[in-house]
């Protein structure tokens, strides 16, 4: 499509954006399960160990993300906060593709050290963002706080190393959650110390398919340098919020086969 204008993409990409950022995409995607909580702790929780299971067919994604909330009870930070070591060793049966029960309690042990030493997910990645000016850094930053030495080797492949080059989709997914404004009712732009600008694009096979057809991407492997390389190209249409156009790359992708 190189005979199209970048002025013409980004008219294109702001009415996809139109398009697709409404409550009617929470119908379909696994932001619903966050959205079904009203406290920030049990938003920020359900919403990360929802994003950590995301991939493969959403319908599936949102059943056992679901599964696995109902298991922790009505508030998700009151489940890690006062859960026994039997009540967190209870859920070993849950699994998910490739994410067993190994994984899940190694995650809800993390989690619980993190919060009940008041600590929190924001905190963790708002620290590394801060000390580092980057979303490569405050993911860096987590991962170094969230595995510790108990932490099983199996299970640090569930927590995406931009570092070493992973485009850390669910990661970024889950930052735009927690950082964009909810100016759409869709994202809840709760961790407000990290600005919607830095955050980089959640990008898989579908947005990454429309990019590259768009030309706004290049490299043909969906990697880090490839995040960044279309995320820059974005910013350059909406520098204050350029992950809005997440919505429209994605929507292409998926709703409309572009």
């Amino acid at each position: 499509m190189s005979d199209i204008s970048t002025n013409d993409i980004r008219q294109f990409l702001d009415e996809k954006y139109l398009q697709y950022a409404s409550p009617s995409f929470v119908e379909t995607d696994p932001i619903q399960i966050p959205k079904a909580y009203t406290r920030k702790e049990d938003i920020e929780i359900a919403g990360f160990l929802a994003a950590t299971i995301s991939w493969g067919q959403r319908p599936q994604i949102i059943k056992s993300a679901k599964k696995l909330l109902e298991q922790m009870g009505e508030s998700p930070y009151e489940f890690i906060i006062h859960s026994s070591s039997n009540d967190i060793k209870a859920l070993s049966s849950f699994y998910y593709r490739t994410f067993n029960g190994t994984d899940c309690i190694a995650f809800l042990q993390s989690l619980q050290r993190i919060y009940s030493m008041g600590s929190s997910l924001d905190k963790l990645f708002t620290e590394g963002y801060m000390k580092y000016n980057s979303i490569m850094g405050a993911i860096s930053h987590f991962r170094l706080l969230f595995v510790d030495n108990k932490f099983p080797a199996r299970s640090t492949k569930h927590l995406s190393n931009p570092i070493a080059g992973s485009a850390a989709k669910r990661i970024n997914m889950y930052l735009r959650w927690m950082v964009r404004p909810p100016k759409e009712n869709v994202d809840f732009g709760l961790w407000t110390s990290i600005p919607a600008s830095a955050l980089m694009l959640p990008l898989d096979v579908h947005s990454g398919r429309v990019a590259r057809r768009l030309g706004l991407l290049s490299r043909k492997q969906s990697d880090w340098k490839a995040v960044e390389e279309v995320t820059a190209k974005l910013r350059t249409f909406d520098p204050n919020d350029p992950i809005k156009y997440d919505f429209a790359l994605f929507g292409l992708g998926v709703f409309e086969k572009f």
